[in-house]
């Protein structure tokens, strides 16, 4: 029988191990909590950090970091069912909204993914938001796909 998904602790798999990118376009840190529809995130802007100026990270950005913890959620997900980690797609987002124009090097966020509808045909919703200093800096609603076969998909096979 398949282990339930709160069987392993989050922390005890590596951000990289559940993302299907590798090398600096891991942007995320580490997985904080984890659950079956949940997921959060932490990552650190460091002035080295990816799309970082030296000072700071476009919060446009936050739309990439929301996008990589729903990926870290469903290879989170794949792990706990002993599947391998496959590649999804961000399909868009609905109002991503940011209070703030940037997030500052030395800023510690916390990216949150809630799913709020997963299709049997793999497309999903998620409601997503960041959190830094103890308030709430970034909201958006992102719509995600993982076809079954992703290399059939991307040659315009049939989708499922």
């Amino acid at each position: 029988m398949a282990e339930t998904a709160a069987a392993l602790p989050p922390a005890a798999v590596p951000i990289a191990d559940l993302l299907p990118h590798s090398g600096r376009m891991v942007l995320l840190d580490t997985v904080v909590s984890a659950g079956n529809d949940d997921l959060c995130t932490e990552v650190t802007i460091r002035p080295d950090s990816m799309f970082c100026d030296g000072a700071a990270v476009g919060a446009w950005v936050g739309i990439e970091y929301m996008a990589q913890a729903i990926a870290a959620h469903a290879g989170w997900l794949a792990r706990q069912r002993g599947d391998a980690v496959k590649v999804g797609f961000l399909l868009g987002s609905r109002k991503y909204e940011a209070s703030v124009p940037a997030f500052p090097a030395g800023s510690v966020l916390r990216v949150h993914a809630h799913r709020v509808l997963q299709g049997d045909n793999g497309l999903g919703a998620f409601e997503c938001r960041i959190d830094s200093e103890g308030g709430t800096v970034a909201t958006a609603t992102v719509t995600v796909y993982q076809p079954d076969n992703v290399n059939e998909f991307l040659q315009g096979g049939i989708a499922g």
